[in-house]
């Protein structure tokens, strides 16, 4: 009852209030544009705020009626700190050697609360990390997978479309184990981002800015570490990773820098390069953003279904 009550309470209060907010971004000149559409398109930005908020409400809500274990609330305090953090981020420019450093002590206070700290690989076996993992591997994790999910981004409800289904295969991990008592705050965001879907999907009627990439790949990030699905978390993870390699080799080999393709006049999507995930098909085949969009939603669930279907905590 707790799992559905956290995930479907969210989703409805981001549901009803989005319009409301859209508004309002939109009359305070909250507005970025959107590349991929034929002319120059501006839609209201920073709608991860609106995420932010309505799984907080929720969860305040909801906890009157179901005793939430103390990890729950360190959790939600983590995937605050990089909320808040992305506030800042989308107002100014932090530099991104001062960003990572201190998005690096955002995720500190899981390490107490992280009880999984073995390694588990098939053949191997449960290698433990102990303070190894506590200290490294839990705020590095966290760390990754916020930027991983901000840089794989760029079309209509891609960043969301992704996140959405990472979440959701290890929130159906987790079931399949029988261990949700420490994820229900997770599960409340995850319900939040469903509904900021319903309004960032093709067409987009908002974007979520850095302080929504920033609080929904922390959720991640702190999901994986939680309940120790390293391996699965990275399986589910590797398209975005092949997306942050295909960058480096573009930054590595000095290619000319282009941040984002456009519309070609009739729909079709025209890229600079295919050194981006998003690019590639692109690059090589007459396809829409949708399209593209989609063939990114497929990827990324191919290899959410190996990660749910790995055995245990593997």
């Amino acid at each position: 009852m707790a799992v559905i009550s956290n995930l479907l309470l969210p989703l409805i209060l981001v549901t009803i209030s989005m319009p409301y907010f859209i508004k309002k971004f939109t009359e305070s000149g909250l507005l970025g544009r959107d590349y991929y559409k034929k002319g120059i398109v501006k839609i209201p930005e920073r709608g991860g705020i609106v995420i932010l908020l309505m799984a907080l409400l929720a969860i305040s809500f909801t906890s009157l009626f179901f005793k939430y274990s103390t990890t729950n609330y360190v959790v939600l305090i983590v995937i605050s700190l990089f909320g808040i953090f992305g506030i800042l981020d989308d107002m100014i420019d932090i530099g991104r050697v001062s960003k990572l450093f201190l998005m690096y002590y955002c995720s500190y206070p899981l390490i107490q609360y992280a009880t999984h700290t073995a390694l588990v690989l098939p053949s191997f076996g449960h290698i433990e990390l102990g303070i190894l993992y506590l200290q490294f591997i839990v705020p590095t994790y966290v760390l990754v997978a916020s930027n991983l999910v901000n840089m794989h981004s760029g079309y209509n409800g891609l960043a969301s479309g992704l996140s959405a289904i990472v979440l959701s295969s290890l929130i159906i991990k987790s079931i399949l184990l029988g261990d949700v008592e420490n994820i229900y705050t997770i599960i409340a965001i995850t319900g939040a981002l469903l509904g900021y879907f319903l309004y960032d999907r093709y067409p987009s009627h908002i974007f979520w800015g850095n302080v929504g990439s920033l609080t929904i790949g922390a959720t991640i990030g702190a999901f994986i570490v939680i309940q120790g699905f390293i391996i699965s978390g990275f399986i589910m993870f590797i398209p975005h990773t092949v997306n942050f390699l295909l960058y480096v080799y573009w930054r590595v080999r000095k290619f000319p820098v282009a941040k984002f393709g456009c519309d070609r006049g009739d729909g079709i999507l025209e890229v600079p390069n295919p050194y981006t995930l998003k690019w590639v098909l692109p690059y090589y085949y007459n396809l829409t953003e949708k399209q593209a969009t989609y063939a990114m939603y497929a990827l990324t669930g191919f290899f959410c279904l190996i990660g749910i279907l790995l055995p245990g905590r593997i």
